[in-house]
Order: C-alpha cells, then sequence, then structure tokens
C-alpha cells in the first residue's frame, strides 16, 4: 500500500462526517452516522477510532469492525482453506441477509488494509527492540539451542537440527495443458522464506555432487526369515528407491516444501521444492 501523506488530498468537514454508513460485525450489521474528531483529516481515521475499517479509501460507504478481520485472520492462519468468499457466506448467514459477490471484494480490500497496518506495525516494533537485523529470529526462535549462559563450555555441536520435505504441496505446471501461466507477483514478507533466487545458488553445487558420486541402485528387497534366526530390521532396511527415482515429475512446477527445525521442534526456515524434489 503506497504511503500517503496526511496532507495529501484532505477531505472537507462534511466528507468527514459519516452519514448513514452500513457497519458490518461478526453478529450484527447497523447503519449509523459517526462524527469526526477535529484531528481527523480521512474517513479511515474515523472509521479506525470508532473499531472499525472501510472498504475505500476516501468515500467508504461500508466498514467491517476491526475485530471481524482479527477473527478472519486467525481463522484463516489455522485453516488455509478458509476463503474470504466462505467468511462473507458465514456473515451474511448470522446476519441474515442474501449473500452477494460484491462482498468477496469489500472484504479483501478491507483485509488488505488491514493486514498491511499490521504488519507496518510490526516493522515499527521490531525496530524499536533492535530485532529488525538479518537473520533475528533465526538466530534467536529457540532459547534451548541458540541462548548460551555466561562461562558455558563449548560443545561439540552446538545445536542439531532436522530437514526434510513432503510431496503433498504440488502445483501443475501450466505448459502440460498448453496454457499461458499464471505468474504470481505478490512477494511474501516472512524470515521463514527463502527466496527461489537464494536456493538456486546452491544447485551448482547439487549437480557437481551427484556427478562425482555414483550411489548404487537400493530397492525394496525381500528377505525370507528363517523361524531360528533373530530379526534385526537394521541389517535389512533399504530406503524406499534409488536417488534417481526420487525426483519429482516434470508436470509439476512446485512439488511440496522443504523446512529446516531444531530438535526442539521450533522451525528455522523453509523454502519451496521446485521441479527439483528433496534437491532444493
Amino acid at each position: 500500500m503506497p504511503s500517503v501523506s496526511r496532507d495529501e488530498h484532505p477531505c472537507n468537514a462534511d466528507n468527514l462526517i459519516l452519514q448513514n454508513i452500513e457497519l458490518v460485525d461478526i453478529f450484527s450489521r447497523t447503519c449509523a452516522s459517526l462524527q469526526p474528531l477535529p484531528s481527523h483529516k480521512f474517513p479511515n481515521e474515523s472509521l479506525i477510532y470508532h473499531g472499525y475499517l472501510g472498504c475505500s479509501p476516501l468515500h467508504p460507504t461500508i466498514a467491517i469492525s476491526l475485530r471481524t478481520l482479527a477473527a478472519y485472520r486467525q481463522s484463516h492462519r489455522t485453516c488455509p482453506r478458509f476463503s474470504i468468499q466462505a467468511q462473507c457466506k458465514a456473515l451474511c448467514h448470522l446476519h441474515d441477509i442474501p449473500y452477494r459477490p460484491y462482498f468477496n471484494t469489500q472484504f479483501s480490500d478491507a483485509y488488505d488494509v488491514y493486514l498491511e497496518i499490521l504488519h507496518r506495525v510490526d516493522s515499527i516494533i521490531k525496530a524499536a527492540l533492535k530485532r529488525d537485523v538479518p537473520d533475528w529470529r533465526l538466530l534467536n526462535s529457540c532459547p534451548c539451542c541458540f541462548y548460551k549462559l555466561e562461562d558455558e563450555d563449548n560443545v561439540a555441536f552446538e545445536w542439531l537440527a532436522t530437514i526434510d520435505g513432503n510431496n503433498s504441496l504440488k502445483r501443475w505446471s501450466s505448459s502440460i495443458y498448453g496454457t499461458s501461466p499464471r505468474d504470481d507477483s505478490r512477494t511474501y514478507r516472512s524470515d521463514y522464506w527463502l527466496g527461489r533466487t537464494k536456493v538456486d545458488q546452491f544447485m551448482v553445487n547439487v549437480n557437481r555432487t551427484q556427478t562425482q558420486a555414483v550411489r548404487p541402485a537400493d530397492d525394496w528387497e525381500d528377505v525370507v526369515q528363517s523361524d531360528l534366526a533373530s530379526f534385526n530390521c537394521i541389517d535389512h532396511w533399504r530406503n524406499a528407491g534409488p536417488e534417481q527415482r526420487k525426483r519429482m515429475f516434470s508436470v509439476f512446477d512446485e512439488s511440496g516444501i522443504f523446512i529446516a527445525a531444531c530438535r526442539h521442534r521450533f522451525v528455522l526456515l523453509a523454502c519451496d521444492m521446485v521441479k527439483s524434489g528433496e534437491l532444493s
């Protein structure tokens, strides 16, 4: 969201008086008139003062309560499949009104501004606490692994991490169906994720390692177990398949995610597996 100066396009006093604006809350939907304070220069300043956020910047006719947006944010974090459309339909059922498709656009616009406000407030807090340096969260996410006491002895391994990927979050490549690609131009603002350009820096090292070391095939092996001999699963264990068969099919543009976590189950980093399987 571009920054706007308080002196840029200020509304006059008549426009700041919000007459008969529709206020949407979780369990209520009412029309009211809101009176601005003398220090307010924009309609949304008055709306936020009363606990609402308008669906348009200068001339809002409908506003959604901040607690409704906060409730949807937490619901979407626990269930990413819970869409804005589902939220709008749920609000319509609670308010006993028919659903209209334009509700999605109104809620989405207010929700985007709400997330931008949270992001900027969080950035100011991190800067005040000196937590805006690179890799601060990575180096302070787990107190047991990364915090040290005074005069603490050095150990052979200061901290342990585990890495693994999953194959559940696949995304088909648009070239398979001959359609034009639909690129997502949005950029993430999380210090958990590693971008594609940063991950691709290690692609040359991976290819060189695979060329130098040719691993033998390690398919499953059926072993006839004698009734007299004791069974030891470690001696007979084989990996699920040879390395060349573990690569993801070329029909997928993204084959899953790959994460790193410490032994106390704190997630340290994550990245997308792009046309490479666990080679990423």
